[in-house]
């Protein structure tokens, strides 16, 4: 991966056209050039404004940003403090999450009925346990591992266990809400992430013992960031964990969704783990959005999009560390990010209700049939429909819904007698699979039963 060029010194830029050039140029002041807040990396590969070279455009771009900056509690690793920013587009970009992740999960037609939030949410920390593993290297495919998780059933390999840990973590946050941070909730939520998947056992749960720690660009080798000495990591723990416990009366005022993208953006900076510090820190974006009321997140699954645009993620993070501990441009491509993941949401939920919609159509449609299935049996109807030969098991379907293992048993042999299913024995547990010919035979089904 490429490096970002840092910012010329705007200090070395003044004097070379006297006070009267410095005047002229000061008219043109904008902190947003094309309406963005562009790294110098991005703006000295565009056209530079008439009668300015680039470094005089990046004065008048970087001198009223630095009024805009507010300084964080928050240092690097030479002990300088980190700032941001609150340009118009982040702004913007709250001003939506605001209304959309603290409200309820929107549908065209009605909002989904509360049994079926669950099953939303079960499908999204699915998800987000697969795909946050799968952006540290683990390799088994979504269908697998999605299996793995709704079944129950043990890990296979590191890979698999990557990901059972994560859901596990992400299942342990819900517990979490509530709470006041502390560097011991932090070992603790590593240990759950990390456990059997280290070459060193020990290092689950525990802060990294040596300096041999780099953030590296596998595809390439290059170096992206050296973390802070580990010497140093128990008291920048700590001095974060006070951060995230802030109140509305702490200086500066931080928004609540800013201050669980900077607690991501620190875990990562920070690198306090041999292994696993990506997930650590996505786990605790997640713990502070719920802590601070925008309970909609834990449907979305950030890593989803970040998965699709790794360097760009990496980028954020380089852009402001090359940019005077700027971290606006990390805030806004997690902003950003964040509003992909609850438009996605959004989408999947209006397509799952437009599906369940078609089923309960079709089983509407006769008489005999109307009001024969509860919820949970047409949205299995309904995944049934879609994937011919696909095989249910009573335990996943209890995980899937939530209830307990009886009424997900009964459910299951109830399609069964029906004929909608078909049972197999595999092992000690039974196995159903929806037959190819589901349609035709819910068809005969509503002909025949009177």
């Amino acid at each position: 991966m490429r490096l970002p060029e840092s910012p010329p010194d705007v200090s070395n830029i003044l004097p070379r056209g006297g006070p009267v050039r410095f005047l002229e140029l000061l008219k043109n002041a904008n902190p947003l050039p094309n309406g963005r807040y562009l790294h110098w990396d991005e703006l000295r590969r565009r056209p530079a404004p008439a009668g300015m070279t680039h470094e005089e455009w990046w004065l008048t771009v970087s001198i009223p940003r630095s009024s805009l900056r507010q300084t964080l509690p928050l240092l690097d690793k030479t002990g300088q403090p980190f700032v941001f920013a609150l340009p118009a587009p982040l702004l913007i970009d709250l001003h939506h999450i605001d209304r959309d992740a603290a409200g309820r999960i929107r549908s065209s037609s009605a909002t989904p009925p509360t049994e079926d939030s669950q099953r939303y949410l079960i499908g999204s920390l699915i998800e987000e346990a697969i795909t946050s593993s799968q952006l540290e290297g683990a390799a088994t495919t979504r269908k697998v591992a999605a299996a793995m998780l709704r079944s129950g059933r043990k890990p296979h390999d590191q890979h698999e266990q990557m990901i059972f840990n994560n859901f596990r973590a992400m299942e342990h946050l819900r517990s979490m809400r509530d709470v006041r941070l502390t560097p011991e909730h932090v070992l603790e939520l590593h240990r759950i992430l990390t456990e059997d998947t280290l070459d060193d056992p020990l290092d689950a749960g525990r802060l990294r013992l040596s300096d041999e720690v780099q953030v590296i660009d596998t595809r390439d080798n290059t170096v992206l960031h050296d973390p802070p000495s580990h010497t140093e990591l128990a008291e920048r723990l700590q001095r974060l964990c006070d951060f995230a416990n802030a109140d509305e009366d702490s200086e500066p005022f931080v928004h609540p969704v800013l201050r669980a993208i900077l607690l991501h953006f620190m875990i990562g900076y920070d690198h306090p783990f041999a292994d696993g510090n990506g997930r650590t820190a996505r786990a605790l974006f997640y713990w502070s959005m719920a802590r601070s009321g925008y309970w909609l997140m834990e449907y979305t699954s950030i890593s989803h999009i970040l998965r699709k645009a790794p360097a760009r993620y990496m980028k954020a993070y380089l852009y402001t560390e090359t940019d005077s501990n700027d971290t606006t441009y990390f805030l806004l491509h997690q902003l950003k990010t964040m509003r992909k993941a609850i438009a996605a949401l959004h989408e999947y939920v209006e397509r799952k209700s437009q599906e369940q919609k078609d089923t309960e159509r079709l089983l509407a449609a006769s008489s005999s049939l109307r009001g024969r299935f509860n919820h949970r049996q047409v949205a299995l109807l309904t995944h049934a429909l879609r994937n011919t030969g696909e095989a249910y098991r009573v335990d996943a379907h209890q995980r899937s819904h939530n209830v307990v293992y009886q009424t997900a048993r009964n459910d299951l042999l109830d399609l069964e007698g029906l004929g909608l299913l078909e049972k197999t024995k595999q092992g000690n547990a039974f196995l159903f699979f929806a037959p190819a010919n589901l349609r035709e035979r819910l068809l005969n089904l509503s002909r025949t039963t009177p």
